[in-house]
Formats: C-alpha cells, sequence, structure tokens
C-alpha cells in the first residue's frame, strides 16, 4: 500500500526509499540510492544527487522567501551524498542567478534554512539552526555553529569554522576561525587544515598572512601590500588575497576583546 504522493513526472532514479506521507511534485529528479524520509514535500525545480538522505518535515524547493521574486522558472540543485535533517528548508532561485545550490557531502543539520540564489559548496556541516539569507556563497568545508545567521550577499572561505550563535554580516576569508559580536577573527582553523592535509609549513604561512590582516594595525590595502611582499609566491596567499580582492561586503573585524559584566 502506498502512502506517499508521487507525481507520475518525477523522474525518481533507482533504489530510491520514498516514506510515507512524503509528496513529491512533478519537475523533480532525484538520483539513485536516496532515502526520503515521512513527511518531506519536494516542490517542482528540485534536482536531488545519488545517496542522499533526507529526513522528516523537510521542504525543498518551495518559492523564494523574496518579495521581488515574481514566479519565474528556477530549480534547487543538490548535489551527491548529502544528508539533510529534521525539517530544513531550501528554497528555490530568483531571476537573479535561477537557482539554489547546495554541494556534495554535506551534513545540514535540524532546522537550517537555505535562501534564495545561494550557493554552498561540498564537505560543509551547518549545526542545528543555522539560517543563510539570499544570495550567501559559503566554500568548501566550513563549519557553522548552531544559530548562526548570516546576512544576505555574505562570502565565506572554504575552511572557515564559526562559533556557535553568530551573526554574520561581513565576508569570511578562507582557513579562519570567526567568533564574537561584531563577528571578528579568532585564529587560523589550524586542526581543521592538518584534518585535511595542510603542512605545517602552509599552516605557518597562513598564520602569518593573517598577522598581517588582522592583528598589525594596519589598513587592508597596507596588509595587502606586506602579504603581495612577504608570501605573494605562497599559494596560500594567492587564496587569500583573491578573496579579500572579490570582498562582496567587506571584511570581518581583526581581533577584538569582549568583556561580558
Amino acid at each position: 500500500m502506498t502512502l506517499y504522493d508521487l507525481n507520475p513526472n518525477a523522474k525518481i532514479g533507482k533504489d530510491v526509499t520514498i516514506c510515507n506521507f512524503t509528496t513529491i511534485y512533478e519537475d523533480v529528479e532525484i538520483g539513485d540510492g536516496c532515502w526520503i524520509g515521512p513527511n518531506v514535500t519536494i516542490f517542482p525545480g528540485a534536482r536531488i544527487g545519488k545517496n542522499c538522505k533526507i529526513f522528516p518535515g523537510t521542504v525543498i524547493a518551495a518559492v523564494p522567501q523574496d518579495l521581488k521574486f515574481s514566479g519565474e522558472y528556477s530549480t534547487v540543485e543538490i548535489g551527491d551524498n548529502n544528508v539533510i535533517r529534521e525539517c530544513c528548508t531550501i528554497n528555490r532561485g530568483t531571476a537573479a542567478s535561477g537557482k539554489t545550490v547546495v554541494g556534495n557531502s554535506n551534513l545540514i543539520m535540524a532546522y537550517v534554512h537555505v535562501a534564495h540564489d545561494c550557493v554552498v559548496g561540498d564537505n560543509c556541516v551547518f549545526a542545528n539552526n543555522t539560517t543563510l539569507a539570499g544570495h550567501i556563497i559559503v566554500g568548501d568545508y566550513v563549519i557553522m555553529g548552531g544559530k548562526t545567521a548570516i546576512l544576505q550577499f555574505v562570502h565565506i572561505g572554504s575552511h572557515v569554522i564559526t562559533a556557535g550563535g553568530s551573526l554574520i554580516d561581513k565576508d569570511i576569508p578562507p582557513f579562519v576561525k570567526a567568533a564574537r559580536y561584531p563577528i571578528s577573527y579568532a585564529g587560523v582553523n589550524s586542526l581543521g587544515l592538518k584534518r585535511r592535509g595542510y603542512t605545517q609549513e602552509q599552516i605557518n604561512n597562513i598564520q602569518d598572512i593573517y598577522r598581517y590582516i588582522f592583528q598589525k594595525g594596519l589598513t587592508i590595502s597596507h596588509a595587502v601590500e606586506a602579504v603581495k611582499e612577504h608570501y605573494g609566491n605562497t599559494d596560500e596567499a594567492k587564496v587569500i588575497l583573491g578573496f579579500i580582492g572579490s570582498a562582496n561586503t567587506g571584511l570581518m573585524k581583526g581581533y577584538t576583546y569582549m568583556r561580558r559584566d
């Protein structure tokens, strides 16, 4: 006895499990080996890769929560091997880009919201209640602490980790830890980089580069020139300076100390 609603025009791969009380609309594609839990809703425009697990209460490809949206065709593109836990919402794109994108091998925990036109990389972890506004770009291997809230148009570089409860309204460059309010530099994500095969020399270079950018009291333009002079030939500097050169909302602050009475 079938207790789910599957539109006959949806494209479902091999060995897909669809649990009770789930609704899958037309113009949906689901890859091989996926598990779709109970009470999931997948609206038109969803493109889901292989071996994904989607837990109860999740809604994928609902129309954007954007007053400028006027019914244009758009999609959500989700890659392979993602785990999307309970009650997450991932909305379609708008005319700005036409799609919302989530890469491969991400863990998206309960009650996470990914808004219209976001682009999320691979191997990220978004802890419970993380909220992404529209047009956000997140790199690979990013870990967001629980209840992190990110303002629209912010860019977050790869290998970043943020503290729980962070309010992010500025771009966060790659390889760093970010915390406090306003969001600030809290060191290099050394442990994460070691786990991903970065050498101690590379990590030392990254730490030295961020000393110029965030800890020596230099303006960003002067810090960039110093980094080019001392580390310009390293791959790490090229990645960091490339991110800074394309910063969308301005960089987060350097190290700050906040006293809590």
